[in-house]
Protein backbone atom coordinates (compact mmCIF):
# COMPACT_ATOMS: atom_id res chain seq x y z
CA UNK A 1 0.00 0.00 0.00
CA UNK A 2 1.76 3.49 -0.97
CA UNK A 3 1.25 6.28 0.95
CA UNK A 4 1.40 9.92 0.37
CA UNK A 5 2.71 12.34 2.99
CA UNK A 6 2.52 16.42 1.74
CA UNK A 7 4.56 18.51 3.43
CA UNK A 8 5.73 22.12 3.16
CA UNK A 9 2.83 24.40 4.00
CA UNK A 10 2.38 27.27 5.83
CA UNK A 11 1.23 30.95 6.11
CA UNK A 12 3.26 33.33 3.21
CA UNK A 13 2.43 37.04 2.46
CA UNK A 14 1.16 37.77 -1.15
CA UNK A 15 3.92 37.78 -3.59
CA UNK A 16 5.64 35.00 -1.58
CA UNK A 17 6.87 31.54 -2.31
CA UNK A 18 6.50 27.98 -0.96
CA UNK A 19 7.50 25.03 -2.31
CA UNK A 20 5.30 21.52 -1.35
CA UNK A 21 6.81 17.95 -1.05
CA UNK A 22 5.04 15.16 -1.82
CA UNK A 23 6.63 11.91 -0.65
CA UNK A 24 6.00 8.29 -1.22
CA UNK A 25 6.59 5.43 0.80
CA UNK A 26 5.23 1.85 1.17
CA UNK A 27 5.52 -0.82 -1.90
CA UNK A 28 7.49 -0.13 -4.87
CA UNK A 29 6.44 3.38 -6.20
CA UNK A 30 5.51 3.30 -10.02
CA UNK A 31 2.67 5.50 -10.78
CA UNK A 32 1.17 6.95 -14.34
CA UNK A 33 0.94 10.21 -13.43
CA UNK A 34 0.88 12.25 -9.76
CA UNK A 35 -1.44 15.11 -9.31
CA UNK A 36 -2.25 18.49 -7.04
CA UNK A 37 -5.41 19.38 -6.25
CA UNK A 38 -6.36 22.25 -3.67
CA UNK A 39 -9.53 22.53 -1.65
CA UNK A 40 -11.05 25.44 0.16
CA UNK A 41 -13.69 24.24 2.65
CA UNK A 42 -17.26 24.32 1.38
CA UNK A 43 -16.34 24.79 -2.00
CA UNK A 44 -15.45 21.81 -4.76
CA UNK A 45 -11.33 20.61 -4.59
CA UNK A 46 -9.78 21.66 -7.60
CA UNK A 47 -7.21 20.24 -9.72
CA UNK A 48 -3.94 22.68 -9.67
CA UNK A 49 -1.65 20.44 -11.70
CA UNK A 50 -0.08 17.36 -13.07
CA UNK A 51 3.19 15.30 -13.80
CA UNK A 52 3.43 12.42 -15.97
CA UNK A 53 6.23 10.30 -13.44
CA UNK A 54 7.79 8.81 -17.06
CA UNK A 55 9.06 11.60 -19.16
CA UNK A 56 8.19 14.42 -17.01
CA UNK A 57 5.62 16.04 -18.61
CA UNK A 58 3.59 19.06 -17.26
CA UNK A 59 0.06 20.30 -17.46
CA UNK A 60 -1.66 22.85 -14.95
CA UNK A 61 -4.83 24.64 -14.78
CA UNK A 62 -5.60 28.38 -16.04
CA UNK A 63 -5.42 29.64 -12.14
CA UNK A 64 -1.63 28.98 -11.34
CA UNK A 65 -0.13 28.72 -14.89
CA UNK A 66 3.13 30.33 -15.07
CA UNK A 67 3.26 30.68 -10.97
CA UNK A 68 3.16 27.01 -10.32
CA UNK A 69 5.60 24.82 -11.61
CA UNK A 70 5.58 20.44 -10.58
CA UNK A 71 8.67 18.32 -10.65
CA UNK A 72 9.71 15.29 -9.54
CA UNK A 73 12.66 13.25 -7.80
CA UNK A 74 11.87 9.56 -9.23
CA UNK A 75 14.58 8.45 -7.20
CA UNK A 76 13.48 9.77 -3.82
CA UNK A 77 9.61 9.15 -4.90
CA UNK A 78 9.10 12.64 -4.37
CA UNK A 79 7.07 15.43 -6.40
CA UNK A 80 7.19 18.94 -5.72
CA UNK A 81 5.06 21.66 -6.10
CA UNK A 82 6.71 25.07 -6.01
CA UNK A 83 4.49 28.15 -5.61
CA UNK A 84 5.62 32.00 -6.76
CA UNK A 85 3.79 35.04 -6.66
CA UNK A 86 1.18 33.33 -4.16
CA UNK A 87 -1.98 34.98 -4.23
CA UNK A 88 -4.76 35.00 -1.47
CA UNK A 89 -6.89 33.40 -3.46
CA UNK A 90 -4.62 30.45 -3.32
CA UNK A 91 -5.01 29.53 0.28
CA UNK A 92 -6.36 26.37 0.31
CA UNK A 93 -5.66 22.67 1.89
CA UNK A 94 -3.44 21.14 -0.92
CA UNK A 95 -3.48 17.70 -1.62
CA UNK A 96 -1.09 15.35 -3.80
CA UNK A 97 -2.52 12.27 -5.66
CA UNK A 98 -1.34 9.25 -7.75
CA UNK A 99 -2.80 7.23 -10.67
CA UNK A 100 -1.40 4.36 -11.88
CA UNK A 101 -1.82 3.07 -15.68
CA UNK A 102 -4.73 1.51 -15.10
CA UNK A 103 -6.60 3.71 -13.19
CA UNK A 104 -9.35 5.99 -14.50
CA UNK A 105 -8.98 8.34 -11.19
CA UNK A 106 -6.68 9.15 -8.86
CA UNK A 107 -6.62 6.57 -6.73
CA UNK A 108 -4.44 7.50 -3.83
CA UNK A 109 -4.45 10.35 -1.69
CA UNK A 110 -1.93 11.98 1.03
CA UNK A 111 -3.46 13.67 3.76
CA UNK A 112 -3.28 17.25 2.40
CA UNK A 113 -0.75 20.51 3.54
CA UNK A 114 -2.68 24.15 4.39
CA UNK A 115 -1.13 26.86 2.52
CA UNK A 116 -2.83 30.25 4.18
CA UNK A 117 -1.59 33.55 1.41
CA UNK A 118 -2.37 36.67 3.83
CA UNK A 119 -2.88 40.44 2.09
Amino acid sequence: QVQLVESGGGLVQAGGSLRLSCAASGRTFSPHTMGWFRQVPGKEREFVGRIMWSGGSTYYADSVKGRFTISRDNAKNTVYLQMNSLKPEDTAIYYCAARSSTDIYYSTWGQGTQVTVSS
